[in-house]
């Protein structure tokens, strides 16, 4: 749906809201977002709050930056390889042979590092109705920890650029290198590191298809991978204690706000990351300011198990369409890429995870 995601604020029974306040939840003109009748049933669903929900949110200050810290590994070069390589597969749209060799290929790494790699087929359609297969890919591996995170992303890209200058071209599929390339690239980076060095805690990487073949103004159609996994979890998800989404953080002048679904249901969390980037010398791109509440793959994992979950997502508020210019259009090539912006979301998820474990 194309329109604001509430016109009255949720009031949140939880620790993890900000600080007993109700919550606006806005999205600029373009974002998409469920209808107030699905809102107003995922704020009931999640009145009560998980054991894993702890802690005062703080509103909205800016995250202390006193103190300097020392960066879990994180290596950028590697991370802008992931993206090259997977857009050189072309258009990664389900039921396209791109789509085939970029699955196969993100199983085949996984797999080498050592991971317990799981398919998750599901049937569905696509932006154009037809019937394709669904198909989610989760990589698992123990921490030193018996507790659990899940580490998201989702790695199909727009089969439209309905946002392209150019009419003519709106119709073809675009490379998503930064929507759909960058936020996998990420995760990659984490499970290599995590194989190398080990993890301090057990991490479920969740690579979701179907995120972005949807129709604006059809809420149901956004997210179908993540939407499909919720309700039919890979595992039990009674030792997880939250997940973090990763999605369009690899552009060139990227800045993340807060994500109003991530303040409303996780904000400790959310103030973590955002105080560990500027700790570590990345405050320019995470801004502890407010941003547009968005349907992201998050909102599933919340609305169906609980989890609380924090997006990392571009966000630009200047912007109408509030993301970057290249938002499904064929400038989102790897052109727009910039290694620092993956090192700076890539050392900071690494980095928050280090710390709370």
């Amino acid at each position: 749906m194309v329109s604001a995601a509430s016109t009255s604020p949720l009031s949140l029974g939880c620790e993890s809201s900000v600080s007993g306040a109700a919550v606006a939840l806005r999205s600029p003109t373009m974002l998409r977002s469920y209808s107030v009748p699905m809102i107003l049933s995922l704020a009931i669903a999640l009145l009560s709050c998980s054991g894993s929900q702890t802690g005062k949110a703080q509103g909205g200050e800016a995250p202390e930056a006193t103190t300097e810290l020392l960066s879990a590994p994180f290596d950028a070069d590697s991370a802008y390889s992931y993206v090259a390589q997977q857009v050189a597969f072309g258009p990664r749209t389900p039921g396209s042979e791109g789509h085939k060799l970029c699955g196969d290929w993100i199983v085949s790494l996984l797999k080498g590092w050592g991971y317990e790699v799981q398919e998750q087929t599901f049937p569905s359609q696509d932006y154009h109705g037809r019937r394709v297969k669904g198909r989610n890919i989760i990589a698992s591996r123990s921490g030193a920890s018996p507790d659990r995170v899940l580490l998201m992303a989702h790695w199909d890209t727009r089969p439209v650029a309905d946002h392209d200058p150019i009419a003519s071209r709106q119709s073809s599929p675009i490379l998503g290198a930064d929507d759909g390339g960058s936020g996998v690239a990420v995760l990659l980076e984490l499970a290599r590191q995590y194989a190398l060095g080990g993890s301090p805690v057990g991490v479920d990487f969740l690579f979701f298809d179907l995120e972005d073949g949807g129709s604006m103004g059809d809420d149901e159609t956004w997210c179908l991978g993540s939407q499909y996994w919720a309700q039919h979890p890979h595992a039990p998800q009674d030792r997880t204690k939250y997940g973090i989404l990763v999605d369009m953080v690899g552009a060139r002048g990227a800045r993340f706000y807060y994500e109003g679904y991530s303040k409303a249901y996780a904000a400790p969390l959310l103030r973590e990351l955002w105080s560990t980037a500027a700790r570590l010398g990345w405050g320019a791109y995470f801004k502890p300011s407010e941003g547009g509440a968005l349907i992201d793959d998050h909102v599933p994992v919340i609305k169906h198990l609980r989890i609380p979950c924090v997006d990392i997502v571009h966000y630009n508020p200047s912007n109408d369409k509030g993301f970057g210019d290249h938002w499904h259009t064929h400038a989102d090539d790897l052109e727009i890429i910039d290694r620092e912006t993956l090192l700076a979301v890539g050392q900071t998820v690494a980095t928050t995870i280090a710390q709370r474990h």
